[in-house]
């Protein structure tokens, strides 16, 4: 399992730096020098994406939590992350082009982030509860 959260990791990576280039080379064809929120895209995806797998590479390893539930909350996971990530691209794309966004468009945008947000939170408490759950139990390795 630790070698498909590294995996995961790696094409996280790669979607946070594909994010990055397209900010910066967007905002400069585009000669936009305001403030957007693709500015924060590739640290979201750097952050709960790369690294977030990364630690859960290093934990699996430790604790061997994963478990016949455990794909099901990583799916949730990237659902909410990849939501979240869509709704900073969406918001982003509206603030370069469209400066003035009407009421209804900005609160879709806005509730589609927060759903996407409402995922990850429920997935990062329910994988820490699995977690902690595992690390109070004897392994093979600590009885040994």
């Amino acid at each position: 399992m630790s070698k498909k959260y590294l995996i995961t990791s790696l094409v996280y990576a790669c979607i946070a730096m594909g994010g990055g280039v397209f900010y910066r080379e967007f905002t400069k064809y585009l000669a936009f020098s305001g403030v957007t929120r693709l500015s924060v895209f590739h640290t979201h995806y750097f952050l709960m994406g790369m690294f977030f797998f990364l630690l859960l590479a290093l934990l699996e390893k430790v604790f061997s939590f994963s478990g016949k539930h455990t794909g099901k909350i990583v799916v949730l996971y990237h659902i909410g992350l990849n939501i979240t990530g869509c709704g900073l691209l969406a918001r982003g794309l509206c603030q370069v082009l469209m400066p003035e966004l009407s009421s209804g468009l900005n609160g879709a945008i806005s509730g589609i982030a927060g759903c996407g947000h409402i995922l990850l939170g429920l997935s990062v408490i329910l994988l820490l509860v699995t977690i902690i759950k595992r690390a109070g139990e004897p392994t093979a390795r600590s009885a040994a």
